[in-house]
This record gives C-alpha cells, structure tokens and sequence, in this order.
C-alpha cells in the first residue's frame, strides 16, 4: 500500500469523525502508514475515545489502529 492509499484512508476516517460529532473542541489528529493508523490528540469522553477507533477501524485498507487519543475535558469558564 502506497502513500496514495494512505491519503484516501486519511480522508475517509477525518470525514467518519465529523460526521460522529468528533470535531472541535476535539483535535484528533489522525496518521497512516501502509494501512497503520495512529489516532492522537485529545477528545473530551471516553466514548468519543472508542467511536473514533471504530470509525477507523471500519475503513477498508485499515490493517491496524494505534489509539493513543487522551480523554481532556475543556474547563468552562
């Protein structure tokens, strides 16, 4: 699997995250390598942590999800 595989892996998973409401003040930052994806940065619950590994996970060309996303929940003032 080439770079351009990785691209359209890349897209595919940012545009599965907004469409399940992970997106600010989430900032997941989303890598692929050869069909490796790793998911970091910070997401304000636990259950966006696992949706988002789902998400990537259901994406065809995915071999395998590094999840190293940190729960962060934004103080309101």
């Amino acid at each position: 699997m080439g770079s351009k595989e990785d691209t359209k892996i890349n897209l595919q998973i940012a545009n599965k995250l907004a469409s399940r409401g992970i997106n600010n003040p989430c900032k997941v930052t989303v890598s692929c390598n050869k069909g490796e994806v790793t998911l970091s940065g910070t997401v304000q619950h636990p259950h966006q942590r696992k949706a988002a590994e789902q998400a990537a996970t259901g994406i065809t060309g995915v071999r395998r999800v590094n999840n190293q996303l940190v729960v962060k929940v934004e103080k309101r003032i």
